[in-house]
């Protein structure tokens, strides 16, 4: 069904002119390896998550009262915007598609690297460079107008504050469109020819998609903000009622990119989670093709769902109806998806580790967030609860609760690869609870906010909504407090802890098959696929057992099928025999 691999000895390659392993410093300058550019995209994305997380315990700190006693209104509403900016563009979407995305895609496809080195880190440099000019806004009072930059608000706010806010967009933007490009290309025309497509790892399945709707997307907004560009700094009426311009038109252009970038968001979070949950339910992934499918579905209805952010804009009924249809229809992809990872871990022999924690964690949070998410589909329901706290709590659910939970999971998983150590299991627990709890306490509590009415937005707000106000400020402490579990376990561990084998966790794709870190071009051979990376259990993994075997028994027939299986893959692969 699926596929898994084994390296051969074949023809060795030429040597090449590189040192034998990455030191510190390389990290910090221009370097075309796709593991240094994954973490270098992982290390920018989590500074600026630091930065955005500031932001939004200081509007907290501001809205635990209903006056405006703590930030300015106006220092509140440029931390608003840069706050909803800095978490999509520069923490989730450069963290899970540039992040994980250049580090995995080719040692899971069998690649020594990308397709386009140069363009690769090209794509990263770009975002620190759009983070200054936003960081640069805040000194010329920022953008004001929220991360939507609606006109005719954006147009008569701060000129020098959005201009630097749509620089940093579109930065962001041609990041993305070069990545997506180097992705496609990568997946399609340099995985290891014995690897077949329904071969691939589902996390590829997951890149692909949500590069091919990059590509479809991102222009759009570029365009639409270009032209709000132009009406800011150079008199044009593009987007101005007074000089023949029409706003509907920019919220369009802005929709068609934005809510399929929460799919941006999501679907390789989706693909991280259907490498985390076999792995470490030991078992195979519960209907693959299903998963793989679902992510394309997704891609394809996910261009035709944006509309229902404006039923409140004057849209016509008819188009109410159809884009109402669409949201629902969009749902069912990712039920499929839902639907088969908790099938995967029914029956299954789960190990709770951090990773695994965060990876369930995030199947609950994801669930309710879907499940309001359904509610303000449907246009009637829409219209009601539109710009309230309702909808900060749904997408709060869905980005946060979703994405970032399975950034967590992603990187617990992968870091004994990444640094070659092994991290604290107690510290990840820790940073688990605290998570998952400051998560609830700050969310859960908007949905009733929205419910009675307490609008979006805004700095100050109604004394009867004051009670509420004061949990959910008291569930963001918790949820910074829960950074710093995590910062000291990942600093401590990379520098002192335990070293970490190949594959300490037994599993089964390609990345698993070099050594932890991996060497610069990943493989001395490259690898060959002989069985599934989800193969848990089956008459397949004998293959590997009694490769195990051999190493136990020092025979030299070993040097036949690769580098040798770790202890923690021998035992798990034993309990398999089991089942």
């Amino acid at each position: 069904m699926t596929q898994t691999q084994i390296p051969l000895e074949t023809k060795p390659e030429p040597e090449k002119a590189h040192p034998e392993a990455w030191k510190w410093y390389h990290y910090f300058g221009y370097n075309i390896d796709h593991k240094v550019i994954g973490i270098q995209y992982l290390v920018t994305a989590f500074i600026f998550y630091l930065v955005g997380g500031l932001m939004a315990m200081a509007m907290r700190a501001e809205l635990y009262t209903p006056d405006a006693d703590f930030l300015d209104p106006n220092v509140y509403n440029s931390f608003l915007t840069n706050h909803g900016t800095i978490m999509i563009f520069l923490w989730i979407v450069p963290a899970a598609i540039g992040g994980f995305g250049n580090y995995l895609v080719p040692l899971m496809v069998g690649a020594r690297d990308m397709a386009f080195p140069n363009l690769n880190a090209i794509a990263f440099w770009l975002n620190p460079v759009a983070g200054a000019f936003l960081i640069a806004s805040l000194a010329f009072g920022g953008a004001q107008s929220g991360w939507t930059a609606y006109p005719p608000l954006s147009i008569i706010t701060n000129n020098i504050g959005q201009t630097l806010w749509i620089l940093c967009i579109v930065l962001v933007g041609t990041s993305s469109i070069m990545g997506a490009l180097n992705f496609i290309v990568t997946i399609l025309k340099m995985k290891v020819p014995s690897m077949k497509w329904e071969q691939l790892p589902l996390f590829c399945w997951a890149i692909l998609a949500t590069s091919v709707l990059a590509l479809c997307s991102t222009p759009v907004l570029a365009a639409g903000l270009v032209l709000l560009l132009f009406d800011i700094n150079f008199g044009t009426g593009f987007f101005k009622p007074e000089m023949g311009g029409d706003v509907v038109i920019y919220q369009h252009l802005f929709w068609f990119y934005s809510h399929p970038a929460v799919y941006l968001m999501i679907l390789p979070i989706f693909g991280i989670l259907s490498e985390v949950i076999p792995v470490h339910a030991r078992k195979g992934i519960f209907g693959y093709k299903a998963i793989a499918y679902s992510s394309l579905a997704i891609c394809l209805v996910g261009l035709f769902v944006w509309v229902h952010h404006m039923f409140t804009s004057g849209t016509p009924p008819w188009m109410r109806m159809f884009f109402t249809i669409s949201t629902l229809i969009v749902a069912v992809p990712t039920g499929v998806k839902i639907f088969s990872w908790v099938a995967t871990l029914w029956g299954g022999k789960i190990r709770y580790t951090s990773g695994m924690l965060f990876a369930i964690g995030l199947l609950a949070m994801f669930v309710m967030g879907g499940l309001s998410g359904v509610t303000m589909g449907t246009a009637p329901f829409d219209v009601h609860v539109h710009d309230s706290y309702y909808v900060v709590a749904h997408f709060h659910y869905v980005l946060f609760g979703g994405s970032v939970f399975g950034l967590y999971a992603g990187i617990y998983h992968w870091f004994p690869k990444m640094t070659g150590r092994m991290y604290n299991e107690t510290w990840g627990r820790i940073h688990f609870v605290l998570t998952l709890i400051g998560t609830n306490l700050t969310f859960l509590p908007m949905h009733q906010l929205g419910l009675q009415g307490m609008p979006r937005r805004i700095a100050m707000y109604d004394p009867q909504f004051e009670a509420i106000n004061h949990i959910c400020t008291y569930g963001s402490i918790i949820l910074g407090l829960s950074v710093i579990p995590f910062f000291i376990n990942m600093v401590w561990s990379w520098m002192y802890g335990p070293k970490a084998d190949g594959n300490p966790w037994g599993g089964l794709s390609l990345e698993w098959t070099t050594s932890s870190p991996p060497i610069i071009e990943n493989w001395e051979v490259l690898p060959v696929v002989t069985y599934g990376p989800y193969d848990f259990g089956s008459k397949k993994t004998l293959a590997i057992r009694e490769r195990f075997k051999l190493i136990s028994q020092g025979s030299s027939k070993v040097k036949e099928t690769g580098v040798p299986v770790s202890e923690a893959e021998s035992s798990s692969f034993n309990d398999d025999s089991q089942n």
